[in-house]
């Protein structure tokens, strides 16, 4: 769920933040989502590296590729100053670019400051509102669970 081999995040920090993509996931059970702090090899361009990671990483699980990969990776590298968003095969047609550039710019300035867990709520709380208006409820009962 997090992974920050920086150092970044204070363990309190970590602790929220886990605790926060918990309560998303419940609201939205197909989601696996993962935060990633890590500083990559400079020889290598960042996106090649959040690309090989995501589909290393295998986070939605084994049984769940193509359509059925609902996982999204947030990479943040602080050293280098970069961060991404990959979403599964199955959120792409949901999230486009605009859309990710959308989230990632909602914590530029806390990042830009050292921030990293306010900018890493920031994405997430911009990303709980994204998921709410492309979920389709189960039924009409389950209208606080979304599926997509």
């Amino acid at each position: 769920m997090v992974a920050d081999t920086t150092r970044s995040l204070k363990t309190s920090d970590s602790a929220k933040i886990k605790n926060r993509i918990l309560e998303i996931q419940r609201r939205f059970p197909q989601l696996v989502l993962q935060v990633v702090m890590h500083q990559f090899p400079e020889e290598h361009p960042f996106s090649m590296h959040v690309f090989w990671l995501f589909n290393a990483g295998s986070f939605a699980g084994d049984g769940n590729r193509g359509k059925d990969n609902h996982a999204l990776l947030l990479a943040i590298d602080p050293h280098r100053g970069e961060s991404a968003i990959i979403p599964g095969y199955g959120l792409e047609p949901f999230l486009g670019t605009e859309a990710v550039d959308h989230l990632l710019e909602l914590a530029g300035p806390a990042w830009e400051a050292g921030r990293w867990a306010d900018g890493i709520f920031r994405v997430l709380d911009g990303l709980d509102q994204w998921l709410e208006t492309i979920a389709l409820p189960e039924t009409e009962a389950a209208a606080a669970t979304g599926e997509f």
